[in-house]
């Protein structure tokens, strides 16, 4: 190996670098700014700060506590702004936007159509604004210099009752920006079982879905959503590492489920800034994906909620740099990773890994190796 292997990216090489994200929420992922003008337009009074900053200063700390239920109430003010087709259109544009300009080239943005009726929009009304903003996004990103192409997946909540009815709705999408489905919610005495008839019509359509599990809840909820659910993958999933142990001497022995998981393959969508919101991990340092990346597992690194987390694509893996001595390799790894499992055809998640990712990266790579040499030619002056 070169020693090119072992030097960490900078912060502009790691914000140019191609990214993919697989898990982020529309409604965690505002801008401060607009939910003031939202709040303004729509005539909603009940935001905790009037002044963007504050306001996203205010999120950050509310979400801040180590409980996924407290993390939860924080969306009640985003959601509360989201309830007209102009402001779902709005948000979506400007999802679409802020990604491209943080270098991720392929997102899937998630959000619950059930959540956006207040304002008497129907569901097909929601998913259509939410839709056309992602394209209007990726219209802007690219009069911008910039490329990314965003997928929708639609959420069922887990504590509600519309699972399939919202499970239908993603299949009748599915050629037109939706390309799949995802419950989301407390995961405590919500169990993924309650929505069997919802997973159940997604597999006779040969569709796709992801479903929130072993985030604040362990392996009994990770074995419920591969098992009895069939998922494609897990959102968050980070518990898995309760069925790992690491013996004094280093070495590690995989339970079952943990062995599974990693020999089928199955996704991981884990969120480093929100995992430390929501207790499952102590530090970026003691997070999982250290150790299930030296394991090989198919881990991929998200955002989950912007807002929330204060972070970005960048952010997280400026923090996974810092913690583990990432490097370019390691980023393109989680890259490649995440876009070999996201819900687009094969051929196209093809040609973004070999168009798109390894360029991207290569370039990256021999500008730093054009450095090193001027700056070795220099020193030998």
């Amino acid at each position: 190996m070169t020693s090119q292997t072992y030097r960490p990216p900078t912060a502009d090489q790691i914000r140019r670098a191609p990214k993919v994200l697989l898990h982020d929420h529309l409604d965690g992922g505002l801008r401060p700014g607009t939910i003031v003008e939202l709040a303004r337009e729509t005539g909603y009074e009940g935001l905790p700060e009037s002044e963007p900053d504050k306001l996203g200063l205010w999120f950050r700390e509310s979400a801040d506590s180590g409980s996924l239920e407290r993390y939860l109430e924080t969306f009640a003010h985003t959601c509360a702004v989201m309830q007209t087709r102009d402001a779902l259109f709005r948000v979506a544009a400007e999802c679409a936007e802020d990604l491209a300009l943080d270098g991720v080239v392929y997102a899937e943005v998630r959000y619950a159509p059930e959540q956006h009726l207040e304002g008497g929009l129907s569901l097909e009304e929601v998913v259509e604004a939410v839709n056309e903003g992602f394209k209007e996004g990726e219209r802007r990103a690219r009069q911008a210099g910039r490329r990314i192409r965003v997928g929708a997946l639609l959420t069922a909540m887990r504590h509600a009752a519309r699972a399939l009815e919202i499970a239908e709705l993603a299949n009748r999408y599915r050629d037109s920006g939706v390309v799949g489905f995802d419950i989301a919610g407390a995961e405590a005495g919500f169990p993924p079982t309650r929505h069997l008839d919802a997973f159940e019509f997604l597999k006779r359509e040969n569709n796709h879905f992801t479903i929130h599990a072993g985030e604040a809840f362990g392996l009994p909820s990770i074995w419920q959503a591969l098992q009895w659910c069939g998922a494609d993958r897990l959102g968050h999933g980070v518990r898995i590492i309760d069925d790992i142990e690491v013996a004094d001497d280093g070495s590690v022995t995989l339970g079952r489920l943990a062995s599974y998981v990693r020999d089928k393959r199955i996704p991981l969508e884990l969120c480093p800034s929100s995992n430390l919101q929501t207790g499952a991990a102590a530090s970026i340092a003691e997070h999982p994906i250290g150790l299930l990346r030296k394991l090989h597992f198919r881990a991929t690194v998200n955002t989950d909620n912007r807002l929330m987390s204060g972070t970005s694509m960048s952010r997280e893996f400026e923090l996974l740099t810092e913690a583990f001595g990432y490097t370019l390799d390691d980023m393109q790894w989680f890259s490649v990773n995440a876009m070999k499992s996201a819900f687009i055809p094969f051929d196209e998640r093809l040609a973004m890994i070999n168009d798109v990712i390894k360029p991207g990266y290569a370039e990256l790579k021999s500008e730093w190796l054009f450095t090193q040499t001027a700056t070795t030619s220099e020193s030998l002056d």
